[in-house]
């Protein structure tokens, strides 16, 4: 079986409702029910962790490197056929890269949609923006997930590219900085709103790109905010 018996048989029951963060990793859970191939009324419960790193601005020769850590060669496939057909396959140029993070497989003894009503309800018991519950196949299994991940991915493009052209990501430089500079910037940001204990750190690394003026006023915001706090 190859990469498109399987996208064809796979349905995102439940999608995530968040969106990947533009300047931050995003950590997407997911639950994955295939029927068994080897015996009736059997099937395979997958539970895992997708760890989607945060958007990279690359070439279109460096785009179809992209990496899939721990995924199959049929799963690497698709993602090959995506950059040679979809219109929107522009955002994988961002270099997402997926992990298959804290899984675990198990085995049950019941009908598959009776498996699916019991997770449905606890996906929807836990509220959680980045859960899904997906039914697909039980092998190649890895590319029901990359089916997910596609998913998300386009439901976040606009969102995505929104924030980084906001933030001139797209131009080539700013203010003497390169592209990736100017993301590891971001990020920090990103990082030293949640945690105002990391706003020394933005502050050296500011000063380490000599940009501080440029970021003065969204620097001293955060100080200001954690004075108040």
């Amino acid at each position: 079986m190859d990469f498109r018996y399987a996208v064809e048989n796979t349905e995102i029951l439940i999608p995530p409702s968040g969106m990947l963060e533009t300047f931050g990793n995003t950590l997407l859970d997911y639950i994955l029910v295939s029927e068994s191939m080897d015996s009736i009324d059997s099937c395979h419960i997958r539970t895992g962790r997708m760890k989607l790193q945060r958007p990279q601005i690359i070439t279109p020769a460096a785009y179809s490197q992209m990496l899939l850590e721990g995924f199959g060669e049929e799963a690497r496939k698709y993602v090959q056929w995506l950059a040679e057909h979809e219109e929107d396959v522009h955002i994988l140029r961002y270099g997402y890269t997926l992990k298959r993070e804290s899984f675990s497989e198990e085995t049950v003894s019941r009908p598959i949609e009776a498996i699916l009503q019991d997770a449905a309800n606890d996906v929807r018991s836990k509220k959680d923006p980045y859960l899904a519950l997906v039914r697909g196949v039980d092998d190649p299994w890895d590319v029901c997930l990359v089916r997910l991940f596609w998913e998300v991915v386009r439901n976040s493009a606009r969102k995505n590219i929104y924030d980084m052209a906001k933030q001139h990501l797209f131009e080539h430089k700013q203010a003497g900085l390169s592209r990736e500079a100017r993301q590891e910037i971001e990020s920090a940001f990103s990082a030293a709103a949640r945690d105002s204990s990391l706003i020394q750190q933005l502050g050296a690394l500011l000063q380490k790109h000599n940009v501080f003026e440029v970021y003065e006023d969204r620097f001293f915001e955060l100080v200001n905010r954690r004075r108040t706090s």
